[in-house]
């Protein structure tokens, strides 16, 4: 049995009463059985979208369907009243940030208030899929004010807003509650279906309503992570992360190479040129497809044992899919001390590119050098990653969606991008940061 020591992030105010030894139950206005009847909440219907899953099809559908400004308006303006309610525990827009000097443009930010000067506590990393267990903190035991809304496909197939909507604790709704430690400004959770208590792994469902969250938000610099129990998920109830930052992660401007392509649509490909391996999904006749097709794979890894990161970019048209070992090296005494004393996790947002960094002595010595050592302990070995691509194609080509069509995969293309090519989209790429050799500092 592999176990890790860290300590664990407070995403609600209610985990830090645990954590501290307070006493759960009622009198909080929580979502159990002892307050949740009669509750109402604020309801986003999101339209189903049965399109391609291409820049075509996704600014059609915001043009022509979407009544309210769905990040601007409902969920920045939800989590700002929370902010000026006091409920988050410190305030991360004064959080220093700058843009490190380098090719890949990488992210570090200064945020000493989302380390807890507390005693570490152990985790097995081991064990990808684990039980969901009642006692540990779960996400039914927050508060209702830290929950902004419900996020439910809309009855009538259109899009809709109900500012108070009682909870159907029949039908276990999904909800978006806030990170009372955030990353960045509108850090929240999407919970799928709260009330069943579900444990961190991810299905087709969830897959899809991740995707259709990204969708709506209709932005390209809002994003969707997912971490694993082993890629440093610490709470073992499904959700998934969000927030919203004006540039370009360095993982989204890195090459691929194309694998193969699904016969539904849905291209896959390999990340270059970056220090951790990847594999990147895009396309497909529609939302589904690309969904399927990720929930398969990530079912592939998790039925494998396998702790891995999903980075949902560019409003929902491609996925990245990051196998991590990094748990398991620290586990085995095979990462270096003076990595282990930054404190830093790399779970989806750091593997991405964006370094929450805990010290200020990490933050004002940081550079590339420093980011890609981290990332590169972070990465499956080239040979292990062909085992892990065999696995996936396998499960893919295999898998029967709903209607009963098999998944055919295209053959494999394992030519190498010629090198001048991979050279041509970096330097393409890096004229998205303004290219001095200056840090930007981000207000």
């Amino acid at each position: 049995m592999l176990r890790i020591k860290r300590v664990p992030t407070v995403v609600s105010n209610y985990q830090k009463e645990e954590i501290e030894g307070g006493v759960g139950g009622c009198g909080r206005n929580c979502l159990r059985e002892c307050c949740i009847q009669g509750a109402k909440l604020p309801l986003y219907g999101y339209k189903r979208v049965n399109k391609a899953a291409n820049e075509k099809s996704l600014v059609a559908h915001d043009a022509r369907d979407a009544p309210i400004a769905f990040l601007d308006s409902l969920l920045l303006g939800e989590w700002e009243n929370r902010m000026q309610r006091g409920l988050f525990r410190y305030d991360v827009t004064a959080c220093e940030t700058k843009v490190i000097p380098g090719d890949y443009g990488f992210i570090a930010q200064l945020n000493e208030g989302r380390h807890l000067k507390k005693r570490p506590t152990e985790f097995r990393v081991d064990k990808v899929l684990q039980p969901f267990d009642n006692n540990k903190f779960n996400f039914t035991k927050v508060g209702q004010e830290e929950v902004l809304f419900q996020f439910e496909a809309s009855e009538d197939d259109r899009i809709q807003f109900i500012p108070a909507s009682a909870i159907d604790v029949d039908n276990s709704p999904s909800v978006v509650a806030i990170n009372v430690s955030p990353i960045e400004y509108g850090h929240v959770l999407l919970i799928p279906r709260i009330l069943e208590c579900l444990p961190q792994r991810i299905d087709h469902d969830s897959l899809l309503l991740a995707l259709h969250m990204a969708m709506e938000a209709g932005s390209p610099y809002f994003r969707l992570g997912y971490n694993s129990l082993g890629a440093f998920a610490t709470i073992n109830h499904l959700h998934f992360q969000a927030y919203y930052l004006a540039l370009p992660f360095p993982i989204e401007k890195a090459p691929t190479r194309k694998l193969t392509t699904v016969k539904c649509g849905v291209k896959i490909c390999k990340l270059l040129n970056y220090p951790v391996q990847a594999f990147v999904f895009e396309g497909g006749n529609c939302l589904q497809d690309l969904s399927n097709v990720v929930s398969n794979s990530c079912i592939c890894l998790q039925d494998n044992n396998i702790p891995y990161n999903v980075l949902i970019s560019d409003s929902g048209r491609r996925v990245f899919l990051i196998p991590q070992c990094y748990a398991e090296k620290q586990a085995l005494g095979e990462v270096s001390a003076e990595l282990l004393d930054t404190q830093v996790n790399p779970a989806v947002w750091e593997i991405s590119g964006h370094m929450v960094l805990k010290r200020k002595k990490d933050y004002e010595e940081a550079s590339e050098e420093n980011a890609w050592k981290l990332l590169a302990e972070v990465s499956l070995s080239e040979a292990r990653f062909q085992e892990v691509e065999a696995l996936i194609f396998e499960a893919i080509s295999g898998h029967l969606n709903e209607t009963g069509t098999t998944f055919q995969l295209d053959e494999p293309e394992h030519k190498t991008q010629p090198r001048e090519d991979v050279d041509t989209v970096n330097k393409g790429s890096s004229a998205l940061i303004a290219g001095s050799q200056h840090c930007i500092v981000l207000q």
